[in-house]
């Protein structure tokens, strides 16, 4: 929930003006507020532009919230689905996460499933249990086609907005387990061709180092996605 509309318009043209003069070939999203979705959504846009939440319901009484239909209907192509805010905050379950994802696949809108654990459950020894759970209880009751059509997020909640940051060892092994579970659960090679994002504190300073190990397939990007310049810095690191 940042930034006005003509600082989101901005943001998303210098991102885009940029790319498309650069020969990356990093795929490139800006999940937005959902009052600049329909603005921000054009066909020559090298930034592709996906919706922060979605209701699994078609239409009905539930004032404030907005479709995976809806999205869909305006242009949306991709949408966030339960991030640790909204677990948190919003005290979504995994059983209401699934819901999501079922309503999301339906509207053929790709899906980013963030996963992930507290500081608590880092320190106990119960982190690695704790994602693979929240897999297996939102996504695995997908078939092997719907399942290729899912990017995974990695969160490392204790690692968000405290100044904190997963070592890229610690990542990597999280990923690493991440795609073990997705192996075990449908087959090595739909493990190693699903992308597995790290959300946990990534920023310039740390993009080389994080983002280039073995099974760290990109970076769901926080605060360090509202300044352009830091973004563009992030995503060079493909280059």
């Amino acid at each position: 929930m940042n930034l006005s509309f003509d600082e989101a318009k901005t943001l998303h043209q210098e991102v885009n003006d940029a790319l498309k003069k650069s020969d990356s070939n990093c795929d490139v999203y800006h999940f937005t507020p959902y009052i600049y979705l329909n603005s921000l959504i054009q066909s020559d846009q090298r930034v592709h532009v996906g919706a922060q939440n979605g209701h699994p319901d078609k239409s009905g009484a539930f004032t404030g919230e907005i479709s995976m239909q809806q999205l869909a209907g305006i242009g949306v192509k991709a949408v966030l689905i339960g991030h640790s805010e909204r677990r948190q905050l919003f005290n979504e379950s995994d059983a209401f996460l699934k819901e999501k994802i079922d309503s999301a696949l339906e509207e053929d809108l790709k899906i980013f499933f963030c996963c992930g654990e507290s500081l608590e459950q880092r320190e106990s020894g119960d982190y690695l249990s704790t994602v693979v759970t929240q897999l297996k209880n939102s996504l695995f009751h997908l078939s092997s086609k719907d399942f290729e059509k899912i990017v995974i997020a990695y969160e490392p909640i204790w690692a968000i907005g405290t100044g904190k940051t997963a070592s890229p060892e610690q990542a990597n092994a999280m990923h690493k387990s991440i795609r073990s579970a997705i192996a075990h659960a449908y087959s090595q090679e739909i493990a190693e061709n699903t992308s597995i994002l790290y959300g946990g504190s990534c920023k310039p300073s740390n993009a080389d180092n994080l983002l280039n190990q073995a099974d760290i397939d990109g970076g769901l990007i926080g605060g360090a996605s509202l300044k352009a310049s830091d973004f563009l810095k992030i995503i060079a690191t493909y280059n």
